[in-house]
């Protein structure tokens, strides 16, 4: 199949990459630089130009402190470019798949979230991830769209790296333990995205790597794996990081 993957140059997006051109299909692979998801005219004619038959959405405005502070870019990334690409695939009769967040869930339930439970989002990140969910829906209703959540993996920023990043700067390290969810594998992530649109699949789903923890847990074990000594983790609530 001939597709078209924006954010391409990002974690996820490097390794989705690799797994669909190992899988045989034809990939476009855009960023930033070249592909600028807030011009609408400039997205819509790109798209027309390439003709994917799937366009995979992976860029996004991801760091959630941030979007705290920029909500309005938050939104106008996560939200209004979603909608510039959905348009641009009806436009073309390209089927859309879309990354999201377990964030668009507000954390009170005390089991794994399923696709139809309601949402309910805390943050601005969450709330410009769904709000991107809806506007996709209003004018693609059979798009796909994937919840992951703690993505991890060797391109890009993320938990990990941030964590072995303090090995030998701090002696002690604060890390929140009232939050649980499953850390999840970039490249295991693509293969499952690729089986989904290899299987021409529709609707919401949630796709994260089985096993799950606290993120006090998760920079407990990130640092024994390493090896990694003269650091202590610090349980705290999230209430004492904010």
């Amino acid at each position: 199949m001939k597709i078209l993957v924006t954010g391409a140059a990002g974690m996820l997006g490097t390794d989705l990459t690799k797994r669909l051109v190992s899988g045989g299909h034809d990939v476009t692979g855009v960023d930033r630089a070249e592909f600028d998801i807030l011009d609408e005219l400039a997205v819509r004619d790109a798209v027309a130009g390439i003709r994917p038959e799937w366009v995979i959405h992976c860029a996004a405005f991801t760091s959630v402190d941030v979007c705290e502070k920029e909500s309005e870019t938050a939104f106008r990334v996560n939200a209004d470019g979603a909608r510039n690409i959905a348009k641009a695939c009806w436009g073309t009769g390209a089927r859309m798949l879309y990354i999201s967040t377990d964030y668009v869930y507000d954390g009170s339930k005390r089991e794994p979230y399923i696709e139809t439970d309601p949402v309910n989002p805390l943050s601005v990140y969450g709330k410009s991830k769904l709000k991107g969910e809806e506007e996709i829906l209003k004018v693609l209703p059979e798009a796909l769209i994937v919840r992951t959540s703690w993505l991890f993996g060797a391109n890009g920023p993320n938990f990990v790296k941030a964590i072995l990043g303090q090995v030998g700067v701090k002696d002690e390290l604060p890390v929140v333990d009232d939050q649980t969810g499953n850390p999840t594998y970039t490249p295991d992530l693509a293969d499952a995205l690729t089986r989904l649109v290899e299987a021409d699949a529709k609707g919401v789903f949630h796709a994260a790597n089985e096993g799950q923890c606290t993120w006090f847990d998760y920079a407990k074990k990130i640092l024994e794996l390493a090896g990694a000594t003269g650091i202590t983790v610090k349980p705290i609530t999230t209430e004492q990081l904010a």
